[in-house]
């Protein structure tokens, strides 16, 4: 049951962090914190005894307190929805032109989350305050404090509005969205791509080893790294990942394999399924290499007749490239070991060469029509090609740098 549990966590536990409602939610909480704190002092003793001694921080009835309150809530629930609109303006638009693929990076931008949610918090501390606001209050018995303290959050909710606009017009720049994905994947890969040298460690044989089948379709997301080798060590086994994250494997496929010295039970099975997590979507986080795929699909859009976009297309490339330079040089960890240094589990990865044809062949095939396309892949490929220190790195990138030299000389 806790490792269900473990698995639900690590599924949904990405998609609620990056909804685009979580960080309303939570500001929207803290507000009504806020609200409640800021009523209990314009109540307390010392409240009472501050606007008594300040006429100014008065408010003479309730009728005025509960007018300016209204009107505040009125005034920002426009301005979210309007800022809502331009939201979803935003997000059709980079679909539509580039690919669905970067909106889940847009709509897990933290900026305009924390700006909707100020929004939302100043509309629930308007809402609570407006309820606390009884007709038969008058002079310091009216929440004065409380009602300026909206008033000044309205202030800095237009200001926030005034730099909103110049956010939202900025973000829909093909630029911006590229490199946004850029920097978040390369990121991502740094972490991945860890190791200066491959791991030398020889592969056991798997003649004997027992698979571990699909029990329903679903894309290869990752695994608990620390409960799955203390499972394999607790059962003296070694797990072996056939494919990659990221991969989509089909309902009665094997996944992995087992090297165990005895026969599996299948609750056993049923175990290693719990801690291996199958499900929809291609968040940047679990896999980098998501991030380089969508880059692909920008280029290849930016190509395509309906928005024929050479100079956002050799962009995309460009910082495409720059993400392939890392696991040129890097290596990722594939053998994990117990606390005793023993092997328990290994996993499938791409190399470099597989990588390379995948994201650069296909804008290749798609864009060598193009002159300004071509000169930009010869000049990114020679600078790559400094890079490479393995003879097959460099004859997968010789081979397309040649057809790019041939093409542009026909």
């Amino acid at each position: 049951m806790r490792k269900r549990l473990l698995q639900y966590a690590r599924k949904y536990y990405k998609l609620v962090i990056h909804s685009i409602a979580f960080y309303p939610a939570v500001i929207s909480l803290v507000f009504l914190l806020v609200s409640y704190l800021m009523i209990t002092l314009d109540f307390s003793s010392y409240g009472k005894a501050f606007k008594s001694q300040w006429d100014f921080m008065t408010l003479k009835d309730a009728s005025t307190a509960r007018t300016i309150t209204s009107t505040i809530v009125a005034g920002i629930l426009s301005l979210t929805v309007f800022s809502f609109s331009m939201v979803m303006i935003l997000l059709n638009q980079a679909a539509s032109s580039m690919s669905n693929r970067v909106l889940d990076s847009m709509i897990g931008n933290r900026f305009q989350q924390w700006i909707l949610g100020f929004y939302i918090g100043t509309i629930v501390y308007g809402l609570f305050l407006l309820s606390t606001i009884r007709d038969i209050d008058s002079g310091i018995y009216v929440p004065a404090l409380s009602v300026y303290l909206l008033i000044l959050l309205t202030v800095v909710d237009i200001f926030l509005f005034i730099f909103f606009l110049h956010y939202v017009t900025q973000s829909v720049k093909y630029e911006v969205i590229i490199q946004r994905i850029h920097s978040q994947t390369r990121r991502k890969l740094v972490k991945y791509f860890a190791l200066t040298q491959p791991q030398t460690q020889v592969l056991p044989p798997l003649g004997e080893a027992k698979e571990v089948v699909m029990l329903h379709s679903g894309h290869f997301q990752g695994f608990d790294q620390e409960q799955l080798i203390e499972y394999c060590a607790k059962k003296n086994w070694t797990f072996v990942f056939l494919y990659p994250v990221g991969a989509f494997i089909l309902e009665g496929c094997p996944f992995g394999k087992v090297l165990s010295p005895d026969p599996i039970t299948e609750k056993e099975y049923r175990q290693i399924q719990l801690l291996v997590d199958f499900y929809p979507g291609e968040p940047i986080e679990r896999n980098p290499l998501y991030g380089c795929r969508q880059l692909v699909e920008v280029t290849l859009r930016a190509l395509s007749p309906g928005i024929n976009d050479p100079g956002t297309a050799v962009l995309g490339m460009h910082v495409l490239v720059d993400l392939l330079a890392v696991p040129l040089t890097h290596f990722p960890c594939q053998f994990f070991y117990d606390k005793e240094n023993i092997l328990r589990v290994v996993t499938k990865e791409t190399s470099f060469q597989d990588l390379f044809k995948s994201f650069l062949l296909p804008i290749w095939d798609y864009g060598k029509e193009d002159r300004i396309l071509r000169k930009g892949m010869e000049m990114i490929l020679e600078q790559l090609l400094h890079r490479a220190t393995s003879i097959e790195d460099k004859g997968v990138m010789n081979a397309l740098l040649s057809q790019v030299k041939a093409h542009g000389e026909e």
